[in-house]
């Protein structure tokens, strides 16, 4: 085994992962993330950086950050969660995944302390992240939250900005069950006299940004109640982009006066070249043609209805629709959401927290989902294509675990 592997093992079995387990890997407090980087020489401190929290679009905006960055001649850091295909996707600098022996260094040299504090995965992968960009010397550094914010370990930064996209319904079980309680363990992204644009206006979430906003003397925007840059072109396909390209421009344009390169050019160059520049992988990304087959990570309500809108400006046939879920979240929501006219093709991606594709068959005939159930995302793929004519669609998602597969 590559010293490279056994470093991975080592962080995805000895600690609790979210992504992986579920609940047991939650952690309410900043404690352990504040102890690891003291003891790393707050490396934090030492880089500039913009901070993004959201339900749905906090990975898309971070991304186009980064490429605007970058075609502005930036050096530029984003770390991002989970990953599709590879660990070292979450910390990247000018769109090149961190080095394998960076990691199995970091890690080495670390251990004991690890052993001391017991960190989470992540509360590791978020130092991991900072001291690599410290030392990488980043000119900024775009800091995805992995969820919610107040209490998520990327939030010991002090940002430049802070960033909301949206709130929706999701990881409620960790961040409370209505739509202004999430909004307020998002908003603990806020920082005193740092300014937030909030992505999305909602009657019921912007009266819990403007109180906390005003406490923290921090002024706030609203990036859907202005108008920066028009005709702009992206990459990222799926026209629930246009949201998170409001939002990235509302934050670049924000920032303009301290990075004096964010010309127009560059910013319209980022935006084009999103995927190019920074790797990004699962947002309606085509895999396949005649059938047309795409996947896409969306996963929670919000997603689901994005999706929905995209596969309905989307000509084909028939809709065929290979479908995951994990088994800590309750989809009933998403799956009386779903067409009942598509064919499905229920599977099980492959982790600890998957659910049973037969429990998902069973649950999703209960909505008029009707299909076959499959163990591996795999053969459920395969048994779409062969059953699929060259005009149909075929669409894999319900969980990023899904997409991870496919990708």
């Amino acid at each position: 085994m590559s010293p490279y592997q056994s470093t991975l093992d080592y962080l995805f079995s000895q600690l609790p992962m979210y992504q992986r387990i579920g609940a047991s890997a939650y952690k309410p407090n900043l404690d352990n993330t504040i102890k690891l980087l003291t003891e790393l020489g707050n490396p934090e401190t030492k880089f500039k950086s913009i901070h993004v929290a959201g339900t749905n679009g906090k990975g898309s905006t971070s991304h186009m950050l980064a490429s605007v960055f970058q075609a502005a001649g930036y050096k530029t850091g984003l770390y991002t969660s989970p990953h599709l295909k590879d660990f070292r996707e979450r910390v990247k600098i000018n769109g090149i995944c961190i080095p394998e022996q960076n990691v199995v260094d970091f890690v080495e040299e670390n251990r004991a302390l690890f052993e001391v504090i017991k960190p989470s995965f992540f509360e590791m992968t978020v130092a991991l992240a900072f001291d690599y960009f410290a030392k990488e010397q980043v000119d900024i550094a775009i800091v995805e939250v992995g969820m919610g914010g107040r209490l998520d370990s990327t939030n010991v930064i002090t940002p430049l900005l802070s960033v909301i996209t949206n709130i929706g319904m999701d990881h409620m079980q960790f961040l409370g069950n209505t739509i202004e309680k999430i909004a307020a363990e998002k908003a603990g992204i806020i920082k005193p006299e740092t300014p937030v644009i909030i992505g999305e206006t909602n009657e019921k979430t912007a009266p819990v940004f403007l109180e906390i906003a005003k406490q923290n003397h921090s002024e706030i925007s609203f990036a859907d109640q202005h108008i920066f840059l028009e005709n702009v072109t992206c990459d990222l396909l799926g026209i629930y982009q246009e949201k998170n390209i409001q939002t990235a421009l509302a934050a670049i344009f924000r920032v303009k006066n301290l990075f004096p390169n964010l010309s127009e050019e560059a910013i319209r160059e980022g935006l084009a070249n999103v995927v190019k520049n920074t790797g990004l992988l699962g947002r309606w990304q085509i895999i396949g043609e005649k059938p047309l087959i795409v996947c896409d990570t969306g996963h929670n309500e919000d997603g689901i209805k994005q999706i929905l809108q995209q596969l309905s400006q989307t000509p084909y046939r028939r809709l065929h629709t290979v479908f995951g879920a994990v088994n800590d979240k309750d989809i009933t929501t998403i799956l009386s959401l779903l067409p009942k006219d598509a064919v499905y093709y229920f599977c099980k991606p492959n982790l600890p927290r998957a659910l049973n594709e037969k429990d998902l068959q069973q649950q999703a005939q209960k909505f008029g989902l009707l299909g076959d159930a499959f163990p591996t995302v795999a053969e459920a793929l395969e048994a779409a294509k062969k059953s699929a004519d060259s005009d149909d669609l075929i669409f894999v998602g319900g969980s990023t675990f899904v997409v991870a597969e496919v990708v």
